[in-house]
């Protein structure tokens, strides 16, 4: 993975919908983000709340972020679907701008449109947060290899009209595990299931 900008997105949806957004998601938001030019990691139901959706997305840089937003943000797609997408959200305002700690996510190969197997593998991503500004070696002090770390990218959101959250620091690892999972710095972990088109599962 070469891209130097990686948002962690968490929406909280109206009960019942977050299979109504998914369906759209995949079939809608999937190539077009990325002629936009911005990669779409991954997307996934949180397992522990039947309301959250989460995803991944990367871009090269920030000045590049504000020109593929815009682009998708501005152009037809987002235009003919937001309403529809909207309808299911109540809040997305959950989202954090990072930078990888190392080579990130491995390239993938997503499953074509209209693929509906769910795999069986699922993600579990931690978030620590800290009084101060994450340094890269403290991967190396968590006792285990992730998939993949990121910590927190302190440019200016080069793009306000999707508000991140700002002022905080914090440091996120991704796991995979094959199958389902049993049950120092404060930590939130969020265990997801990828969608039928996710990239990263």
């Amino acid at each position: 993975m070469t891209d130097q900008v990686v948002e962690l997105r968490q929406y909280t949806l109206r009960p019942g919908t977050r299979d109504t957004l998914i369906e759209l998601f995949d079939r809608e938001f999937l190539e077009t983000q990325e002629a936009a030019g911005m990669r779409v990691i991954g997307q996934f139901r949180d397992e522990a709340d039947p309301d959250r959706f989460v995803w991944l997305r990367s871009f090269p840089d920030m000045e590049k972020r504000e020109r593929a937003l815009s682009t998708f943000y501005g152009g037809p797609v987002w235009a003919r679907h937001r309403d529809a997408a909207r309808a299911t959200m109540v809040d997305t305002d959950n989202a954090f701008v990072l930078r990888p700690v190392g080579d990130g996510f491995p390239l993938y190969d997503r499953p074509l449109p209209g693929s509906t197997a769910l795999p069986e593998s699922r993600f579990l991503v931690t978030v620590h947060y800290g009084d101060e500004p994450f340094t890269d070696s403290y991967a190396d002090e968590l006792g285990y290899q992730p998939l993949a770390c990121f910590r927190s990218e302190y440019a200016a959101n080069t793009f306000p009209a999707l508000p991140v959250r700002e002022g905080e620091h914090v440091f996120v690892t991704v796991e995979r595990f094959a199958g389902a999972l049993r049950g120092g710095a404060r930590k939130e972990e969020l265990v997801l299931r990828p969608t039928s088109r996710s990239g990263l599962r």
